[in-house]
């Protein structure tokens, strides 16, 4: 009985951060080249990178777009976005990448 107790628990535990979510995401670009981010690395707007409030920097996230079944892997290297009800700013490879023309609800999950 206790081992299927931790087993539940252990599941429930790591599905949250696997799990697939949908938030609203835009992206930056050619504005902000060689800036450093709040990690530290230069954006590079061709990079696959994102933003995100609270993820830890190196962060691999999987995020996809709905419209064209499209997805990426990026890596959070920054803190952003600043402007409530979005989740996640994308770099402009990212969005290329994925077919992302302008601000829109993207699918993100941990990689």
């Amino acid at each position: 009985m206790k081992f299927w107790i931790a087993f539940i628990l252990a599941l429930a535990i790591t599905l949250p951060a696997h799990a697939m979510q949908t938030v609203r995401a835009t992206w930056y670009g050619k504005e902000l080249a060689g800036n450093r981010t709040a990690s530290g690395e230069r954006f590079n707007p061709n990079g696959l990178t994102a933003a995100h409030k609270s993820l830890p920097f190196g962060t691999c996230l999987r995020v996809g777009n709905p419209k064209t079944g499209k997805s990426v892997k990026v890596r959070v290297n920054d803190r952003g976005p600043f402007t409530k009800g979005l989740s996640l700013d994308l770099s402009h490879g990212a969005a290329r990448a994925i077919g992302m023309k302008s601000t829109q609800n993207v699918t993100m999950s941990r990689c």
